[in-house]
């Protein structure tokens, strides 16, 4: 049996009821927040983070985060995915609301689990439609940097990093594959 980390839920969504953490009666082998009064099982499911790697000519866009987490640190744009969206819809629109660029959107490229905190992050490769950015309320300054200039040391996340590395490599060899890798 898993032992998971603190519980985040507390109460029922359906009825209000503080939850207790045991095993549901249908037979479920990991902890879950069930109600004692109307008997639901509630599930604490990793969520899905998605973006991309935005590309013009040889070099790649970055937004400067201007909210926490890691404010003043650079990322590629990403974020939360919103219900009744997919992967790439979500990474779109995303890329649209922290940098202002327009993409055409390719290839899923990396997936990268982080079960420490419970999140899958998606990167999908995209091509700019033009080096003009119109940054969101979430960034401070949206870039295009070569290979030689990416920031390492001012990389927001580390699953930023990984994919940076695994597209620069992958640009080298002249061929792109999916890339699925796990940071704990």
């Amino acid at each position: 049996m898993s032992h998971p980390g603190p519980a985040s839920i507390k109460h029922c969504k359906n009825c209000g009821t503080a939850v207790r953490q045991r095993l549901p009666d249908d037979g479920d082998t990991r902890l879950r927040a069930v109600c004692p009064a109307c008997h639901t099982v509630h599930y604490e499911n990793p969520l899905n983070v998605v973006g991309t790697v935005p590309v013009w000519q040889d070099q790649v866009l970055l937004c400067k985060r201007n909210i926490e987490p890691r404010k003043g640190f650079w990322t590629l744009p990403a974020g939360f995915m919103e219900m009744r969206e997919t992967l790439a819809e979500g990474a779109a629109r995303e890329t649209d609301e922290e940098a202002g660029a327009q993409i055409e959107m390719q290839n899923l490229f990396t997936i990268v689990d982080v079960p420490r905190v419970g999140q899958v992050h998606f990167f999908f490769l995209a091509a700019l439609q033009s080096p003009v950015f119109n940054p969101g309320h979430e960034t401070q300054e949206a870039r295009l940097f070569s290979e030689a200039d990416i920031p390492w040391d001012d990389l927001a996340f580390r699953t930023v990093k990984e994919t940076l590395r695994c597209y620069f490599a992958d640009r080298s060899k002249g061929e792109f594959e999916l890339h699925t890798l796990s940071i704990s």
